[in-house]
């Protein structure tokens, strides 16, 4: 629950009122201190970090922090409402009050309805949609063309509804407002509560000659094909939100957002640890054991590195900033390379000698099988 948090500006060791340096500083400190890097396996400092990263989220957002400030836990928490109190607004919860005791006629003389805004600008519906990346595109971000089935204001009558030249007139019955007030008495107390106008279906506007293209509607359905920037960094369930790319609003309200998923697809060489790259890189045992200059794929194209020798199966090692970009343009991640040594599955008489000639010099039993069916094989020769 959003009352058993710390308070953001706790967490981040600042007071109310702090700038949006402060913020970032504090963050970017904490971010380093309880980084995974130097806490392996460290649940607490995971959780500190997990906590640091919900705390900047919100203060490092003008409006979220607007909302938090006044609301606390409550104008951001998603469990108290879409947006919280904040972004359903009073207005909202007078609705929800209205709906609920209008169907028993009000209460007191009371009117909790907020009815008289159903007739404003309305923002149009959310839609959402996802796209597919490849590894490197992810990482380096690009550029997606995205077709959509959206509602989009009518470009013949303006959205207005109206045929060219009229305009729509204001319901008489309700006088604009959408909603109309029913007045009750039942005993000594009066109840009022509003509903719907049946004459203009809430919209508060009569349209007499309506536009032949939507028919009155104001909005039509359209194929459209919007750019989708996907920023460098970006991880895979992440969503990126689009303003305005939604659909199109009510009553000369603004548009819903795009909400666009990302998903990204396997690559058959790394893996992916937020902004870290995972990478197997086979060696012969000869390699291991002598040492060796290897070239390492990275996502941006082969480098050089000095293998020691005597490396170890297993052993990991780290190329610095050949990893992911991250998000925000704070830098990249590492590449980590995990060594691991392949054994011969199959080997030539003279490959079996050598090793068995070495596995002596290391003190080390030999299957005398082996070396016996050798040395026969050779005598057959001569």
């Amino acid at each position: 629950m959003a009352d058993q948090k710390r308070d953001y500006y706790e967490v981040l060791g600042l007071s109310k009122g702090a700038s949006e340096e402060e913020i970032k500083k504090a963050y970017r400190r904490l971010a380093k201190q309880y980084h995974p890097d130097l806490h392996p396996g460290d649940k607490e400092a995971e959780a500190k970090l997990k906590e640091v990263n919900e705390a900047y989220a919100v203060l490092s957002d003008k409006e979220k922090k607007a909302k938090y400030d006044q609301f606390g836990h409550a104008g951001v928490d998603p469990s108290f409402g879409a947006g919280g109190f904040g972004g359903a607004g009073f207005g909202d919860f007078g609705d929800i009050l209205g709906d609920i005791l209008g169907g028993m006629g009000g209460f007191g003389g009371f009117d909790f309805g907020g009815g008289a805004r159903r007739s404003g600008p309305q923002r149009g519906e959310k839609l959402r949609a996802s796209v597919t990346l490849t590894f490197e595109e992810a990482a380096f971000g690009c550029e997606k063309k995205l077709d959509l089935n959206r509602v989009e204001s009518c470009d013949a009558c303006q959205g207005t509804g109206c045929q060219s030249g009229t305009s729509p007139e204001t319901c008489p019955d309700c006088r604009g407002a959408g909603v109309v007030r029913i007045q009750q008495r039942m005993g000594g107390m009066a109840f009022s509560s509003t509903a719907p106008c049946s004459r203009c279906r809430g919209t508060g506007k009569l349209i007499k000659d309506p536009c032949k293209t939507c028919g009155g509607a104001g909005t039509v359905r359209k194929k459209s094909r919007v750019t989708v920037t996907i920023p460098a960094g970006i991880d895979d369930g992440q969503a990126i939100s689009m303003r305005g790319q939604g659909n199109a609003g009510k009553n000369g309200g603004p548009a819903g957002d795009l909400l666009v998923g990302i998903r990204i697809k396997p690559h058959s060489q790394f893996k992916r640890d937020g902004s870290t790259v995972l990478y197997e890189q086979p060696v012969s045992f000869c390699q291991a054991a002598l040492g060796a200059q290897l070239e390492i794929p990275t996502i941006d194209g082969k480098v050089k590195y000095d293998l020691p020798a005597g490396t170890q199966t297993g052993t990991t090692f780290r190329l610095r900033d050949k990893g992911i970009p991250q998000l925000q343009g704070r830098g990249r991640g590492d590449q980590y390379v995990t060594v691991k040594v392949q054994v011969p599955t199959s080997l030539s008489p003279e490959q079996r000698q050598a090793l068995a000639a070495f596995a002596a010099t290391m003190g080390e039993s030999v299957p005398e099988e082996g070396l016996k069916g050798f040395f026969e094989k050779h005598k057959r020769k001569k």
